[in-house]
């Protein structure tokens, strides 16, 4: 948790994108690609880029606009769901499969990318890629963690993607004493389940504490509302109250 807030509390693009790439290590992913746009009609040559991909690799990429080409992009724009890629994700058409063989010549093998969908209309991916082909069981058991790291990411880029004055303007709900309460144990990993036994209640009243503070963020799971929490101020991870 400490180095996902860390995201939280860059003060400069620089340190968040070292951030970034030292998370997504510590995942087996040495190479990453992050990019969002303020919204989904804007061109995808504006978006906010970060990315540790070779340079000659990212120039040929941008110059001939190959994420028209990108399976994965075209996947992330129509889904809310990760894709883990291999050599037969490309075999679509002739022009995809070329791509892979030139993405690979540039040590871009295999991955894992992200959809980002944001409350207001934000688009973007995150990819987390190797020079290895992947080994299926551990891409699943870095699911979750990767997830996370996506969340934590899409949250604390926004003070680089939007303009100062409107991030300014954005509001802090107001949550409920007993949605913090529920939040906060969210925090520590507790299922909705254990949180009933804690707080005393029943499981369907924590869910719908859980699912009151997602509608109150504009996000569909509760990670995303506690990230949220998080890089507002509402919550710290050393909060004495949890």
């Amino acid at each position: 948790m400490s180095q996902l807030t860390q995201l939280l509390n860059s003060g400069n693009e620089s340190s968040w994108r070292d951030t970034l790439f030292s998370l997504a290590r510590q995942q087996g992913f040495d190479q990453v690609l992050y990019g969002v746009v303020g919204s989904r009609h804007a061109k995808l040559e504006s978006a906010f880029l970060q990315s540790n991909y070779s340079s000659s690799w990212r120039d040929r990429y941008d110059a001939d606009l190959l994420h028209y080409v990108d399976p994965t992009v075209s996947h992330c724009m129509k889904s809310t769901l990760p894709i883990v890629w291999e050599p037969e994700t490309f075999n679509a058409a002739p022009r995809q499969r070329e791509f892979y063989e030139e993405a690979c010549g540039h040590g871009i093998r295999s991955g894992v990318t992200f959809p980002i969908h944001g409350p207001n209309g934000e688009f973007g991916v995150v990819s987390f890629a190797s020079d290895m082909l992947p080994d299926k069981r551990e891409a699943a058991n870095a699911m979750a963690g990767l997830a996370l790291i996506r969340d934590y990411a899409f949250e604390s880029s926004m003070r680089f993607v939007m303009p100062p004055a409107e991030l300014a303007a954005v509001e802090r709900p107001r949550l409920t004493r007993r949605e913090l309460e529920v939040l906060n144990w969210v925090m520590v990993g507790k299922s909705s389940w254990e949180i009933s036994k804690i707080t005393n209640c029943s499981e369907a009243t924590v869910n719908f504490h859980i699912a009151n503070v997602r509608q109150k963020f504009g996000v569909s799971t509760r990670q995303q509302a506690l990230v949220k929490a998080i890089g507002m101020g509402i919550l710290t991870p050393e909060d004495p109250h949890r």
